[in-house]
This record gives structure tokens, sequence and C-alpha cells, in this order.
């Protein structure tokens, strides 16, 4: 094949084939509202009334993802975290073992990814761990809190409020 061809048929597959597949329902839109107002008004609440951090900008992320598609694989129990865990571990391991440099901060995220991938732990929010990990910073704690007791806590909401809703069932897979 030329080059021109080649390159006409590259161009040709970034143009799209379909509409817009995302619906928009009422009651999916409420129960994303609760779902994110309750996860990051508790996870504020905690870091308000105890000496740890609860809250990082991916758990917004998470939020997104456990309330607005449910029933994806990215978004269930051992995705979200096990994904945020594995990530910020690297992130972490990263860090500590060679800096904060931004070839370090590049390395960290695509083994994050690559270890997300080889758990099938994958959960996109938490790729943005160990930029967080690395740019704030933090210490071994913050495996723990917040994203250990934090995913966690983004869990059991999930778990109340998408399954009061007849029409939803959460989670769709543990393991």
């Amino acid at each position: 094949m030329n080059a021109q061809l080649w390159t006409r048929k590259y161009i040709g597959k970034m143009k799209g084939e379909i509409k817009n597949p995302m619906r928009v329902d009422l009651k999916d839109i409420i129960t994303g509202f609760i779902g994110c107002v309750v996860t990051i008004s508790i996870l504020v609440w905690l870091t308000n009334i105890t000496s740890a951090l609860w809250l990082m900008a991916p758990f917004g992320a998470s939020c997104v993802l456990v309330f607005n598609s449910w029933d994806a694989p990215l978004s269930q129990p051992r995705n979200i975290i096990g994904g945020h865990f594995i990530s910020s571990l690297v992130g972490l391991i990263t860090y500590h073992l060679i800096g904060d440099s931004p070839e370090a901060i590049s390395i960290a995220v695509g083994l994050s990814i690559a270890g997300m991938m080889l758990t099938k732990t994958t959960h996109p929010p938490a790729g943005a761990n160990p930029i967080a990990v690395m740019m704030g910073m933090h210490s071994w704690s913050f495996l723990f809190t917040p994203v250990l007791l934090g995913s966690v806590l983004i869990v059991l909401v999930a778990l109340v409020l998408n399954n009061l809703r007849s029409s939803r069932t959460y989670p769709t897979f543990w393991i």
C-alpha cells in the first residue's frame, strides 16, 4: 500500500461513524448528582474532622463512572478499589525510588496503567493517582488514607444508592 493511500485510510478512521450513543435520563442525572454530592461530602467531612486527607481529585472522576456507568466493567468495586490502590502504590514506589522528575511521573503513570491492565483492575480515574502522589510529595500513609479507605467509601455509597433504583444492579461483579 502506498503512503498516500495509507495516510488517507488512517485519517479516515478518525471521523467516527455513528451518532453519540449517550442518552439523557432524568433519573440517571438525579442519581449521579445525589451520589456525587453524598460521596464527596462524606470525604470532605472526614477530612475536616480527622487529621487525615480523605479526598483526592481522581475520586470525583470515580464518582462519574460509578453513578453514571454503574454497569461498566471499569466501574466495578474490584476496579475502583484495586485500580486506585495499584496506581497509587506504583506512584509511591516510583516517587520514593527515583523522585518526581517529569520522566519519573511519566514512567509512573505508564507503569500504573500496565499494572491495572495486568491485574484486571483498570479504572481510568486511578491513572491520575501517580501524578497526585508525586506532585503532592505524599508519604506511604497516602496509600491507606485517602486511597484505600476513600475508594472503599465510594463503593459503599455506590452499593447503597445504585441499588435503590429498581433498574440498577450494582455491582455486576466483585472478583
